[in-house]
């Protein structure tokens, strides 16, 4: 009698934790669901890193490279400009809370689009100005933005941002990983990336993360 009874709490256990388990894997597939990407360049992906973190609806940026032709390039060999891919972030967000319109706002912000292979004094192919879309709809959405900028007149000159699919994103070492934030006091980062992220938190203090 008292082995039956065991063998079914048993049962009851299992089945009660099964379904937990598979409540757990569609709740999770429905969040991924939700999750949009965008890629970006423009100039030092640590910056655009730093600043793409902090907006609501963010939920995770890689600094990474993309538009090359070698396949799981390294830091120093991009550094080299023989494997012709650019520094990017890709941005993971949900787009019912940020849209990929806002995204194309704050990267026109955070970078001159008007400088060809170079942002300031990072100079080379690398540090490039470009969108690589994944959709048609971001190709859409990504030359109105920029027309809108133009129109704006947010730079003076030429932009010469390229607009171009994306073939496959690599993502850096880890060293690269929050970088502005766990080397704030490094020189690089007090010079460059501290009075762009001081602009981009003024101009976009509504959009922060609290």
């Amino acid at each position: 009698m008292y082995k039956k009874i065991s063998i079914l709490l048993l049962l009851i256990m299992v089945i009660s934790c099964n379904s937990q388990t598979k409540s757990k894997q569609i709740k999770t597939e429905k969040m991924s669901n939700k999750i949009e990407t965008a890629t970006l360049a423009g100039g030092c992906f640590w910056c655009l890193e730093a600043a793409f973190d902090r907006l609501k609806g963010v939920e995770k940026v890689e600094s990474g490279f993309a538009g090359g032709h070698v396949e799981n390039p390294t830091y120093k060999q991009v550094c080299t400009e023989d494997t012709g891919h650019a520094e990017v972030v890709r941005i993971y967000f949900n787009p019912e809370e940020i849209s990929y319109k806002t995204l194309l706002e704050v990267f026109w912000v955070l970078h001159d689009p008007t400088q060809l292979n170079r942002q300031g004094n990072d100079i080379g192919t690398q540090y490039r100005t470009a969108i690589f879309y994944e959709t048609e709809q971001q190709k859409k959405e990504a030359e109105e933005s920029m027309q809108n900028s133009i129109k704006r007149g947010d730079y003076p000159g030429k932009y010469v941002t390229e607009i171009q699919p994306l073939d496959k994103f690599y993502p850096a070492e880890d060293s690269h990983t929050d970088y502005y934030e766990n080397n704030k006091t490094q020189p690089y980062c007090s010079a460059v990336i501290a009075p762009k992220m001081q602009k981009f938190q003024k101009k976009f203090k509504d959009l922060l993360k609290d």
